[in-house]
């Protein structure tokens, strides 16, 4: 059989930076692999954070308000096309763990081909449609022209944006998050370096204001994309597409379905995610200015708090996917149970941190605002603990989606997020006021995990994941000569 250790290894020489995370102590495997993803998150939520510092000081609360509007639409796009990778990642995962270069090769290639279509309709679509799109959300007219601008810049750079995403995806299935990380830091160290030049007009660069921000990322997304590509050819990475192989960017039936199936319950559930939080945050805006800006304040640390929880939840499907590859069902409760070790000892850390320096936090989000510090302290007390059993529950989906699972995960998510979290808050308000908003959240996050344990220890997924293996031969590539089967040497 083509997936033994020697095959395997095999692979790993002959394949650039293909790493089998089958092999070595899980924990540390799991451990090492989503460090990177996590150092990139960080990475992108500080520049996102240090640009809105720039348009916000230099050219007033508007122009950030209008960034703002326009960030939540480029968010449903990403949200929307993220799923896909997702899918690809675990399909790549998957045929990696296999051996299975040339089949992991066609799903990398049908992804890429079918997220770039995607992004080249919805770029020029976005670009015409802008203005209504704006006025859908009732942006105020005083913010909307620097929104309108704002955003059709921004979306110039969707194409790249999405071709680095969908490469970075790729290599995670082939067991390789370092790369990513690399040209994402080349990414934020261009886009907070050019935000200023771009917005004031510094030495040579025009002076662009709100414009100049959005180019500042369109310019750092480009760049990042072409030195992405150059890189991965450069060292032979394993999603390296040959001459030959070039025509794996045929779209082929089965793999869209593949992607399309799995990948649009995932990004639905993002999707469900975020529209719940702009229904909490209306609720939020009815309790007044001061609730808005300790909420405010909270969701900017608990931005920081997710992210462990979703940097190992993406890294265990990535594990779990070439496990099963590998036909190692074995090995599926153990790489969650480590993940769920990784996720208590770091996000639990974080949340007592936290408790511990929670007014030092807030007060550095709010300045000397006492009363609403006190009031961030108290979201703090009540709703922060939530995101250790939201970590949980992002872990068996992680493990369940590599098996092919994505239909359960939405339904859990959504149940929660809607029925439990928002019947809770009807019920509650009368009673308790306000404090029915920030209990909401650990309501939501108990019920999601109570859910998804019962769906995670069911048999029926656990028996369809093991038929991964026989399921990932070649079928589609042997029509492709030379590329065909297990182990394709390098075109």
């Amino acid at each position: 059989m083509a997936d033994s250790p020697d095959a395997r290894a095999a692979l790993s020489q002959s394949h650039g930076s293909y790493r089998d995370l089958n092999q070595g102590p899980i924990l540390r495997t799991l451990l090492i692999f989503s460090a990177p993803t996590l150092a990139s998150n960080i990475l992108q939520s500080l520049s996102g954070s240090i640009n809105s510092v720039w348009v916000g000081h230099t050219l007033g609360p508007n122009a950030l308000a209008a960034t703002a509007n326009a960030n939540v639409i480029m968010f449903q796009v990403f949200a929307t096309v993220f799923g896909f990778g997702m899918a690809a990642m675990i399909k790549v995962g998957q045929a990696f763990g296999a051996g299975n270069v040339a089949a992991a090769r066609l799903t990398f290639a049908n992804a890429l081909t079918l997220c770039t279509g995607l992004t080249l309709i919805i770029a020029p679509a976005g670009w015409l449609c802008a203005p209504q799109l704006l006025h859908a959300m009732a942006t105020p007219p005083e913010i909307f022209p620097l929104a309108l601008t704002y955003l059709r810049v921004l979306i110039i750079g969707l194409p790249p944006a999405m071709v680095t995403l969908i490469i970075g995806m790729g290599l995670r299935g082939a067991g390789d998050s370092a790369t990513s990380l690399r040209f994402m830091v080349l990414s934020v160290v261009l886009d907070t370096a050019l935000n200023p030049l771009l917005i004031l007009g510094i030495g040579p660069f025009p002076r662009l204001g709100i414009a100049g921000s959005a180019l500042a990322s369109t310019l750092a997304s480009t760049t990042a994309m072409a030195a992405i590509l150059l890189y991965v050819y450069a060292r032979n990475l394993p999603v390296r597409l040959g001459w030959s192989e070039l025509g794996y960017l045929r779209p082929r039936a089965g793999e869209l379905r593949f992607i399309l199936g799995k990948g649009m319950p995932m990004g639905a559930q993002m999707l469900l995610v975020a529209s719940s939080g702009l229904i909490m945050i209306g609720f939020v805006n009815r309790e007044g200015a001061m609730a808005s800006a300790a909420y405010g304040a909270s969701l900017q640390v608990w931005t920081y708090l997710q992210m462990p929880a979703m940097a190992i939840a993406a890294s265990l499907s990535a594990m779990v996917a070439q496990a099963l590859g590998a036909g190692l069902i074995d090995r599926l409760d153990k790489v969650t149970r480590s993940a769920l070790i990784l996720h208590f000892a770091i996000t639990g850390a974080m949340a007592l941190l936290l408790a511990v320096f929670d007014r030092s936090v807030m007060e550095l989000f709010l300045g000397g605002q006492e009363q609403t510090v006190t009031l961030a302290r108290h979201v703090q007390l009540l709703a922060s603990w939530s995101f250790i059993m939201f970590g949980i529950t992002i872990m068996l989906f992680g493990a369940m989606r590599a098996g092919g699972v994505v239909l359960v995960p939405l339904f859990v998510m959504g149940t929660a997020l809607y029925p439990v979290r928002l019947g809770f808050y009807a019920l509650a308000y009368p009673a308790i006021g306000a404090d029915a908003i920030w209990l909401a959240y650990p309501v939501g996050s108990f019920a999601a995990v109570a859910m998804a344990a019962f769906a995670y220890r069911r048999p029926e997924w656990r028996k369809r994941a093991q038929m991964i293996p026989s399921a990932g031969a070649p079928e589609e590539t042997r029509a492709d000569g030379d590329c065909a089967g297990r182990m394709a040497p390098q075109a």
